[in-house]
């Protein structure tokens, strides 16, 4: 059988990746407690204190899907919702009865595209959703002023809408959260990705993050999954290394049990570094509150370590730089270098449960509450049949019909 990929393609894909991963941004492995684009070390949080934590810790996110037969009929579905553990024990965050539901979940009730003109109206859907008209009432702006793309462009087609559709129910879910009545100065709102936005002008972003700083709550995004791991991959190699054979041995643990005793460790992105991630006319990864895309500070850090996965350990945090530099806005750039450590800690209480490896749980479960997955075709397809056929619509043929997967088939 011949290759279906040139030996020249997957060459050059092997001289990339090496060349990108081992790139030395002469980030030193021992830091400077004054300057946090350096390592600052710390222990971890003990395994029997990460349930005593008093602050909430609240979970959003979102998921979309969609599939289309070969009469063109489409089945698009989104949803986001958040989670909220307190103490280490699930809250409820809905009104339902329901014992194994706990989280709050937003869904349109239009799932249907028979043709192009049904994408507006889903769109005209998705704004009137309570959070997200909430959230577009918080920003004092009509809609087409506070989105980076027109009614137009998100409609355009299914993927576009639905990626428009998810993001800004996430944001629009961080707004309600932060408006809930159990909310509490110290609290943590969690999201996964970053806090930037591509469908959100930045503006409105940074007055969601003013708005979660001025009630004293905390607000991160999360990913293992960036560009920036891969231009750092030597470094975390180089601070793992430091950390694990050299300063684990002379570290001033309080932790007596040895088998408990981890370092932990996080510092700021440098900026030559982003501008390696993601070029240097990225607004994307800009530093500040206008030019960008968002609220966030780009930091990595390892939160846990697990033995024999080197740099898999490393996420990168994005906290609200509001958080981070209070007084931005007045071009003061003084760093709260507390603020950070305190939030780095307290994420450790999150970290150390084994099947997530070092990646903060509640986002886990959020993830598999809220995700579209794929069999969510087959339950909507079966569903939708045993309504036809109860209410005697179409015929038995009509109706199988309709569902038909040619890809399947043949």
């Amino acid at each position: 059988m011949t290759d279906l990929i040139p030996q020249n393609a997957i060459d050059n894909v092997a001289k990339r990746i090496q060349e990108r991963t081992s790139k030395n941004y002469n980030i030193p492995v021992l830091g400077q407690a004054s300057n946090l684009e350096t390592p600052q070390v710390f222990e971890i949080m003990p395994f029997m204190d990460i349930d005593k934590v008093q602050s909430r810790f609240f979970a959003v996110d979102g998921s979309y899907n969609h599939h289309t037969f070969y009469n063109g009929l489409s089945l698009a579905l989104y949803r986001a919702g958040y989670i909220c553990y307190h103490y280490g024990k699930l809250v409820r965050m809905n009104t339902s009865d329901d014992p194994t539901n706990l989280a709050q979940i937003y869904s349109p009730n239009n799932v249907l595209v028979l043709r192009e003109d049904d994408l507006p109206s889903m769109y005209d859907e998705c704004l009137a959703l309570p959070p997200v008209a909430a959230f577009l009432e918080f920003c004092g702006e009509r809609a087409e002023n506070i989105f980076a793309y027109s009614r137009e462009i998100v409609s355009a087609q299914i993927s576009t809408f639905l990626g428009f559709a998810q993001e800004v129910c996430e944001w629009s879910l961080i707004y309600e959260i932060a408006t809930r009545p159990e909310i509490a100065s110290g609290d943590v709102v969690l999201r996964d990705g970053a806090l930037r936005s591509l469908q959100i002008k930045q503006k409105y972003i940074v007055k969601l993050g003013r708005f979660l700083k001025d009630k004293g709550i905390r607000l991160a995004a999360i990913t293992k999954q960036s560009p920036v791991k891969v231009e750092l991959s030597y470094t975390f190699s180089q601070i793992d290394a430091y950390l694990q054979d050299q300063l684990k041995q002379r570290y001033s643990f309080t932790n007596s049990v040895q088998s408990d005793r981890k370092l932990c460790v996080f510092f700021e992105v440098p900026e030559a570094v982003l501008l390696g991630a993601y070029g240097g006319g990225s607004m994307y990864a800009k530093k500040g509150i206008s030019g960008g895309r968002g609220c966030g500070l780009f930091f990595a850090a390892r939160l846990d370590y697990v033995e024999k996965l080197q740099n898999y350990d490393w996420l990168i945090v994005d906290l609200n730089i509001l958080d981070v530099i209070p007084a931005l806005e007045k071009s003061d750039l003084q760093h709260s270098i507390e603020s950070v450590q305190s939030m780095m800690y307290d994420l450790t209480s999150l970290t150390q449960e084994h099947y997530v490896l070092g990646y903060p749980y509640p986002l886990v479960e959020a993830h598999n509450t809220v995700t579209v997955q794929a069999s969510f075709k087959d339950e909507m397809i079966a569903r939708v049949k045993e309504s036809l056929y109860r209410t005697r619509r179409l015929d038995h043929t009509e109706i199988e019909n309709l569902f038909i997967d040619t890809h399947n088939r043949f």
